[in-house]
């Protein structure tokens, strides 16, 4: 296997041309008629930590706090918590090597990029589309969970309009915010910073009384259900099944090459918005099943959260969730469908897909092509509205991505080409990246095995497009 590969610009391969060299900065204000010019545009930086967090952040609250509480405790019980604590611990492990990888390699596509220089190209295709699939799925399951809080929160006003609109919904605004990160990425991430800081207020407050009022400080004690009622099994296949709320830290380093300082800010960011939100995750399933038992909250779905705010704070904590949940699914569908473009742009510059695919938009300086291979799949996927597949296959191909990132980060370290001199580096080498690797191929035994099967099926396709198409490419080493 490859690791670390140079530069050849004489390699022809299939079905394309040869990959270039480094490419010159093109503003987005610059007037040019020359189409060539757009594929060889780069990124601007324009990110900073809080934009970085708020990626971070605001894609993995979405999922995991106002979608997941029913579908987890009707699982695993109260002992849910203990399965985001494990998606955590797992994330953690990955988010501390990408992290590393990261600020020696600050470029977008993230995961595919690490991959793709230390263990060659057919790893790099198959993770590169991977990711820009399992996005695809993971935005669809955003955009499914804000149809559902979007009905809830019309149902709270008084227009009841049934779950019938749920997908028209969630299809309608998932065309706007792929139109919305068309139009620039600051106002993409400007759009998300206040998402992000309303939403986290509002979770204060709500988590604050609710663990409050669930420890017996005020309102009525209750009798706590027992912790495992299911066992210790479901506790991992629930861990699974969430992992999906884990994604965000990824899709920060999906953004990289678009973030300023990164050696400080790309560990900061990816770190710390898991930790955060890992504290808000544990926190949420001990308010929720200290309100109802976990039968109820099965049976309550997807918009379990609402009722839960129901039973704290009376209408007022309904029309809070509600709120809460329409804000992180929007938060959630916006910065995925940015991380998506960003995969799909990072593949194309190395040419394993059409160099087209990369041009970017001289107006706006965003990969508009991208963006449109991005939010087309979405699209196609939401109107499924399988809940449940969507985030399976999504956790399964993006777990592949992380164990392959922490093996990367062990050859390239073994190798140490002259280009690596990241800002950052892994404590605990090399257990950390061992221990990441081994709890992230661990977590696929515990999936479904339809989620299994589709995820692979995934995989064998890439690699059928690396055979036919990107086997004869030669990647560069460092851009």
């Amino acid at each position: 296997m490859d690791h670390g590969p140079t530069m050849d610009t004489d390699t022809p391969r299939s079905g394309g041309t040869n990959v270039d060299d480094e490419a010159p900065r093109i503003e987005p204000t610059v007037e040019t008629d020359a189409a060539t010019k757009t594929d060889d545009a780069e990124l601007e930086r324009t990110l900073g930590l809080a934009g970085g967090l708020a990626i971070g952040i605001g894609t993995m609250i979405g999922a995991g706090i106002f979608v997941f509480p029913g579908l987890a405790a009707g699982r695993a019980g109260p002992a849910a918590a203990g399965s985001f604590a494990i998606g955590a611990v797992i994330a953690l492990l990955v988010a501390l090597p990408a992290s590393e990888l990261a600020t020696a390699m600050p470029k977008s596509g993230g995961g595919y990029y690490f991959i793709s220089r230390g263990l060659g190209t057919l790893a790099g295709t198959v993770v590169g589309l991977s990711l820009w699939l399992g996005l695809v799925f993971a935005t669809a399951f955003y955009l499914v969970g804000f149809g559902y809080y979007a009905v809830d929160t019309l149902a709270e006003v008084g227009v009841v309009v049934g779950n019938g609109w749920v997908v028209p919904l969630a299809l309608v605004f998932g065309a706007g915010f792929t139109v919305l990160n068309v139009t620039g990425t600051e106002n993409a991430a400007k759009l998300q910073n206040g998402i992000v800081a309303l939403l986290l207020s509002i979770l204060a407050f709500f988590l604050g009384f609710g663990g409050l009022d669930a420890l017996g400080f005020v309102g009525e004690s209750a009798t706590p259900e027992r912790f495992a009622p299911f066992g210790a099994v479901p506790v991992l296949t629930t861990a699974a099944l969430v992992f999906t709320s884990y994604l965000g830290f990824a899709q920060i380093a999906t953004v990289a090459g678009e973030m300023r300082d990164p050696g400080r800010n790309l560990p900061l960011a990816m770190v710390g918005s898991v930790v955060v939100v890992g504290v808000l995750y544990v926190a949420t399933i001990f308010v929720a099943t200290s309100a109802f038992g976990s039968e109820r909250l099965a049976d309550l779905g997807e918009t379990a959260m609402v009722e839960v705010g129901r039973h704290y704070l009376g209408p007022l904590g309904a029309v809070a969730i509600v709120f809460g949940g329409l804000l992180a699914t929007v938060s959630s569908a916006n910065a995925s469908i940015l991380s998506t473009s960003r995969a799909v742009y990072a593949v194309s510059r190395d040419a394993l897909l059409p160099r087209w695919a990369s041009r970017i938009n001289l107006r706006y300086g965003t990969p508009h092509v991208a963006l449109g291979l991005a939010g087309g799949p979405i699209l196609a996927l939401t109107a499924t509205g399988r809940v449940t597949i969507l985030a399976e296959v999504a956790s399964f191909l993006h777990l592949v991505m992380y164990g392959l990132i922490c093996v990367a980060l062990v050859a390239i370290r073994r190798d140490e080409p002259t280009w690596y001199d990241p800002d950052f580096r892994v404590p605990g080498y090399p257990v950390v990246p061992a221990a990441g690797a081994v709890a992230s191929f661990g977590l696929i035994g515990f999936m479904q095995p339809t989620s299994q099967l589709i995820g692979v099926a995934v995989m064998v396709a890439t690699a059928g497009w690396y055979v036919y198409y990107a086997r004869n490419v030669t990647l560069r080493g460092v851009l």
